[in-house]
């Protein structure tokens, strides 16, 4: 009877432990929670429950499997320790990835929400500095919690000497094969150091106009306005020339061609354009202009200027300048519009000459 209570009492024991300190643990971020609204902290650190409880469960299990007095585990202590130790390495970098998300999310919260951040551009290339800064803390908990894995396995100082023996050997050609790599990786630091592209930044890339949104240390995804997701190595950004609308203020100036004939009414449409930009709530009011920019024999091209916050708004602007004018022109001035002469010239009044009269000579 002994041997099966045991066990079940060490087993019900660690998780009854764990459970109640989880729930304690828990109690007192809710209310640390409750008392500092200013802070998204202590709420964000709620979010660890999960690995903290397999941490406190796998340490107590650590800590007493061996009173349990089972022949199957006295027979295997050696490695049921060792898949607890394993296991709790693993725990414990999961517990500490998630708090440190959980600080870093709360630092560019309380950043981003400050009333004394007014500039979009600013909290943009926070928010990309901490997105990456984040990975490189992951990717550095990862690597140190395998390493510590792997050094619990016997014999592993002897592989680490062989290792270090070959070490260059190994560096050349790993030099070799991830130069692509190790480019990406540091022109991740230029772009997210350097400040030349942000989250949230409306760029143009090979010809796609989209929004950043997201960049890593080896790639950049950018959003079209079709819901498209462009990825592109970082390396393209330092190394290429491309167009970023949101550097140095949101605010834009668009351009609308229209090709029309040369009869058009420039004043009338002037006026024209000032009735639909004042309609249109996308315009931000700074400047407006309408002028003919060309001429062929055929028509000639007028160029409407118009202004507005961003991007997306310039685009709303240039749309609807575009359709009332063209419609407006449909409806009041129809012979402004372009079209294809097909039928004969028609000589001008008092040029026409009586067929078989006599031409005038030249002078007296």
């Amino acid at each position: 009877m002994e041997n099966v209570l045991r066990p079940m009492i060490v087993l019900a024991g660690s998780v009854g432990l764990t459970l109640l300190l989880v729930w304690f643990a828990d109690l007192l971020l809710r209310r640390a929670d409750a008392h500092h609204t200013e802070t998204p902290l202590w709420g964000l650190l709620r979010r660890c429950r999960a690995p903290l409880q397999v941490v406190l469960l796998t340490a107590l299990l650590r800590g007493t499997y061996g009173e349990t007095h089972i022949p199957v585990v006295e027979r295997n202590e050696q490695l049921i320790g060792h898949v607890l130790t394993l296991v709790l390495i693993a725990a414990s970098a999961w517990l500490v990835m998630r708090i440190a998300a959980a600080v870093v999310e709360s630092s560019y919260s309380r950043y981003a929400a400050n009333t004394s951040t007014r500039d979009p551009a600013r909290v943009r290339r926070v928010r990309t500095q901490v997105a990456l800064v984040q990975r490189i803390v992951t990717a550095v908990i990862c690597v140190v919690a395998v390493a510590s894995m792997l050094l619990t396995f016997p014999g592993m100082d002897k592989l680490g000497a062989s290792l270090l023996a070959s070490a260059g050997v190994l560096g050349i050609v790993a030099g070799v094969a991830a130069q692509s790599t190790l480019g990406n990786l540091f022109a991740g630091f230029q772009i997210a150091f350097g400040d030349m592209v942000r989250i949230g930044d409306t760029v143009v890339v090979d010809g796609e106009w989209g929004t950043v949104e997201e960049v890593t240390l080896t790639f950049l995804a950018v959003r079209t306005w079709d819901e498209r997701r462009i990825t592109m190595p970082v390396s393209y950004f330092t190394s290429k020339p491309f167009e970023n609308w949101s550097r140095g203020g949101a605010q834009m100036t668009g351009t609308v061609f229209l090709h029309l004939d040369h009869s058009a009414p420039m004043g009338a449409m002037r006026e024209k354009l000032q009735e639909i930009l004042h309609e249109c709530k996308a315009w931000d009011g700074r400047e407006w202009s309408l002028a003919v920019t060309d001429s062929t024999p055929n028509s000639m091209v007028v160029r409407a200027v118009v202004t507005a916050k961003d991007a997306d708004d310039l685009w709303t602007v240039r749309c609807a300048v575009r359709e009332q004018l063209i419609g407006w022109l449909c409806e009041r001035h129809p012979h402004a519009l372009p079209r294809i002469t097909t039928a004969m010239a028609v000589e001008a009044p008092g040029t026409h000459a009586e067929e078989g009269a006599p031409r005038q000579g030249g002078r007296g």
